[in-house]
């Protein structure tokens, strides 16, 4: 039943209180409608992309996010010519993806190992106390050096990419991928219910210790399940399991969520650092490239790594 409005007041509050959720209705669904129009037009390009097979729509694709990429990179490192520089190494890529089994797919070509290798290393000694004591001064060689090799780290993201679906299949790069994607889904969830230590308050105070170990659980479930799935026998998981058994896939899969919350968490410095809310809007609703991929930078190519072994 409806309280009855005793007063001129009341009714005026209560009609005010309508008012605002009304106008709050309004706007979540103009910021919902753009996400959704762009996550719909990214499903109808990257689907056929990977599913049909045609190396010249894939190999534009690629090029074309990855140089996107590149271009956001700079412009969060404030360099200049930011996008000459992302359509040079978009050329890169394009001219790698169409040549790949010269470049990437002969096995005793050791120069991707060392590339990943080198991405890893970066990450772990390099990035890993950078999240603790915050980035160089801007213009100093430190800051010029982690610039640079964090365009090369992208630069192996796209590569392990186009690695996983030449020498795979599009079923085995999305089942590597889905490790970051599952993890940040149950990083969320978790976090929204248990949250309460803060992982990194000065960099993303939005994520918690608990939500990092929520999506570390969430991994290893679904990763356990799809041992059982016949169609999921063409996987990343799959494959470590077979290779290495179960509790050194445990450990590599834990390794993996790590390392994405590491990616996460660098772009978000340096966004911060930037003063910028995302790193480009071309993705209306989702930011930018690598406000998406920010987490597979450094899986990709450590997921590429080990498969190597």
């Amino acid at each position: 039943m409806f309280e009855p409005l005793t007063s001129s007041k009341q009714f005026l509050t209560k009609r005010n209180c309508f008012a605002a959720r009304f106008y709050f209705v309004l706007f979540s669904l103009s910021m919902l409608i753009p996400r959704v129009i762009t996550a719909l037009a990214l499903l109808a390009l990257l689907l056929p992309t990977l599913f049909l097979g045609n190396q010249i729509l894939f190999t534009v694709v690629i090029s074309v996010f990855f140089g996107a990429a590149i271009w956001e990179t700079q412009r969060l490192f404030k360099k200049r010519f930011a996008l000459p520089v992302g359509i040079s190494w978009g050329l890169l890529m394009a001219y790698l993806a169409w040549h790949f089994q010269a470049f990437m797919g002969d096995t005793a070509n050791k120069v991707p190992q060392v590339l990943f290798a080198m991405s890893a290393a970066f990450w772990v000694v390099r990035i890993l106390p950078l999240l603790k004591k915050g980035m160089p001064e801007q213009g100093s060689y430190a800051y010029s050096a982690i610039s640079t090799m964090y365009t090369l780290t992208v630069f192996t993201c796209f590569m392990a990419i186009a690695m996983f679906y030449f020498k795979h299949s599009a079923v085995y790069l999305l089942s590597v991928m889905a490790l970051v994607w599952i993890a940040d889904i149950g990083a969320y969830f978790s976090g929204k219910a248990f949250g309460k230590r803060k992982l990194a308050p000065t960099i993303s105070p939005g994520k918690s210790w608990e939500g990092a170990i929520g999506g570390g659980i969430a991994v290893l479930l679904i990763a356990a399940a799809s041992v059982h799935v016949p169609v999921l026998a063409d996987s990343f998981t799959v494959h470590l399991v077979a290779r290495f058994g179960w509790w050194a896939t445990v450990a590599l899969l834990i390794l993996l969520v790590a390392t994405s919350i590491t990616g996460d968490l660098f772009e978000s410095m340096l966004k911060r650092r930037a003063g910028m809310k995302d790193s480009s809007q071309l993705l209306p609703g989702h930011g930018g490239v690598l406000d998406r991929v920010d987490a597979l930078v450094p899986v990709l190519p450590l997921a590429m790594l080990i498969d190597l072994l």
